[in-house]
């Protein structure tokens, strides 16, 4: 069975694949999509079984070919204003609609109809496909994908090209992320004695007061070489829920942050983590003083990796051959790419579509981008064949 990418594209949309659910009738439409061409593919399971990552191979068992990779996952359309079904494509005024389309089933899409072509044109070195899960809730899919190709004996490609949307453009390098869950647990007591117990939410201020502090400090400090490009060209220290209190007039016993840092290359998490694990501390200490029961509890998350510029990249290299883009361009969120470099690879993240169009109410793709995307990856396989 050989479909077009915009028939590829239909399809992939058509499965409401959210980060909450499972993405397996994804994958076994494009295990068996690939069984009809002839390819075997490879199911990476997560812990129980719900969800699943994909690779294969197409073309000779030899090292040196080049990895097209994708997340087969999408955010939520809960509360957002839609003019057209999510998960049906509506193509109008030349953009491409539907929850993915953009955010990025447009390039699995271009990926998958890629395979056919190399089979046709007899390629002398191997495409391999890669699609991951969960990525938009931490990059959790890839590792154990990337390792099972690796521990498996995949033929060792020395090109990955990461497909979220650049508008085309040949991304670089992008920051790393980590997350973590802090809990603080303070004393309630009735308010007109708050002195005599600890309030959780007023102590999680603090680290919140030290988050913008550190933000400050980065945004006046004269930038590295590696962070200079992006914006903003340091690391930005964020928080983006909080929640605790039982009412207004006792001291909060609990309060949670989410908490995360996006971290510029040259930089590392394990820095960040010294740096923030030791503000901790010196809140609790300043806790246990009033109540020694009170604590704060520090649950990791995420810990995505940055991809960092490579000096004479090979994907890099072959991303600018195939696009003519010879700018240099770096993202402040993060892919999969800095996983693949992690584990030896040389990566780039290229693919169509405006990443401002991402996770929004109406995201489309143009049908220009897709077009774009589609002659990319047929120059692509023209390469392999070579």
């Amino acid at each position: 069975m050989s479909l077009t990418a915009r028939a590829l594209l239909d399809r992939l949309v058509g499965f409401p694949t959210v980060s909450r659910h499972s993405n397996l009738d994804l994958i076994a439409f494009v295990e068996s999509y690939l069984r009809d061409l002839g390819i075997d593919s490879t199911r990476v399971p997560n812990a129980n079984g719900s969800k699943s990552a994909l690779y294969a191979h197409v073309g000779p068992q030899v090292d040196g070919g080049v990895v097209l990779s994708g997340h087969t996952d999408v955010v939520p359309v809960d509360g957002q204003a839609w003019d057209t079904d999510p998960f049906v494509v509506t193509e109008r005024d030349g953009k491409l609609f539907g929850r993915g389309t953009c955010d990025m089933k447009g390039f699995d899409a271009l990926a998958l109809a890629a395979v056919p072509l190399a089979i046709e044109k007899g390629i002398k070195r191997p495409l391999q496909i890669a699609l991951s899960y969960d990525e938009e809730i931490g990059c959790l899919g890839a590792p154990p994908m990337i390792d099972h190709m690796v521990a498996h004996g995949m033929p060792r490609a020395d090109t990955v090209i990461v497909g979220e949307p650049t508008m085309m453009q040949v991304v670089t390098g992008h920051k790393g992320s980590v997350g973590y869950d802090v809990h603080f647990q303070g004393f309630e007591v009735h308010s007109s004695i708050a002195y005599q117990g600890v309030n959780a939410i007023m102590m999680a201020a603090k680290l919140i007061d030290w988050a913008n502090q550190m933000n400050a400090e980065g945004a006046a400090q004269t930038p590295a070489p590696l962070a200079a490009p992006f914006d903003p060209p340091y690391t930005n220290v964020h928080i983006g829920e909080i929640r605790g209190g039982t009412a207004h007039n006792i001291t909060a016993k609990d309060c949670h942050l989410g908490f995360g840092f996006r971290i510029v290359p040259g930089e590392t998490s394990d820095d960040w983590h010294a740096k923030f694990a030791g503000k901790v501390l010196e809140i609790e200490q300043e806790m246990k003083s009033v109540r020694p029961e009170a604590a704060i509890t520090i649950t990791p998350g995420h810990n995505m990796p940055g991809l960092v510029p490579e000096t004479a990249g090979k994907a890099e290299e072959l991303a600018r051959r195939l696009t003519g883009d010879n700018a240099r361009h770096v993202v402040s969120y993060g892919t999969e790419a800095g996983q693949f470099q992690e584990r030896g690879y040389s990566a780039v993240v290229c693919g169509p579509g405006d990443i401002a169009q991402a996770h929004q109410p109406n995201e489309f793709i143009t049908v220009d981008q897709f077009q774009q995307g589609e002659a990319f990856v047929h120059r692509l396989v023209d390469h392999l064949a070579q």
